[in-house]
Order: C-alpha cells, then sequence, then structure tokens
C-alpha cells in the first residue's frame, strides 16, 4: 500500500511547494497595473471655487490607494482623501503627484485645461 503523499503524486500533486514559486505568485499578484495611463485634473467645480487635484484611472486596490494617498500628502504636505476610486489632493499638486507616480512605473497624462 502506497503512502498518501505517494498516491498525490500520481494524481498530479505535490506535496510540498516551492517557497520561490510563491514568493513569485505572491508578488505577482500585488504588482498594479501600469499599462493603462493615469490621468491628473485640477477641478474646482462645487468646491466654492477651492482647486483641488483629482487622479484617475489607478487601479482598483484599495489597500494600493490608501498608500499612494497617503505617500502623496506627505510628499506634497497638503490634505486630501480617497473617494469612487479617486484620489483627490487640496491644492494644485499636478507636478508633484505626476512626478510621483512616474517614480512608481506609471504612465501619466495630465487632463482638462
Amino acid at each position: 500500500m502506497s503512502s498518501l503523499s505517494d498516491q498525490l503524486k500520481n494524481l498530479g500533486f505535490s506535496a510540498s511547494t516551492d517557497s520561490s514559486e510563491q514568493a513569485q505568485e505572491n508578488s505577482h499578484e500585488s504588482a498594479p497595473d501600469t499599462s493603462i495611463p493615469v490621468r491628473i485634473q485640477r477641478q474646482t467645480k462645487g468646491r466654492k471655487g477651492k482647486g483641488v487635484t483629482v487622479i484617475f484611472d489607478l487601479p482598483d486596490d484599495a489597500k494600493l490607494l490608501n498608500d499612494f494617498a497617503k505617500a502623496l500628502r506627505k510628499q506634497c504636505g497638503v490634505g486630501g482623501s480617497v473617494k469612487n476610486g479617486t484620489i483627490e489632493l487640496q491644492g494644485d499638486q499636478r507636478e508633484a503627484s505626476m512626478a510621483f507616480l512616474k517614480g512608481q512605473g506609471f504612465k501619466v497624462k495630465l487632463a482638462g485645461g
């Protein structure tokens, strides 16, 4: 009678997984999709004339958005938030946010006028 591990091997299952394969799978899942261009726009509509910088088309991952928003707020020295899959920063922070996102490997486009 063969052991359970031998039976599993005969069925195509391996008893142990290689740690490098697991690390590669985990890194592949956590890498954001940088092929889609990210749009950065300055808006004032509905904000009583106060300008904000809105960053669109980032990957739809709540943890990633919160991490990027925190880093951008700290780098620019302004307040901001994450709303409906976009990052909003107070004031005109287009250039600083563009430099940060390009450093993260994203393609960035300035949207609007």
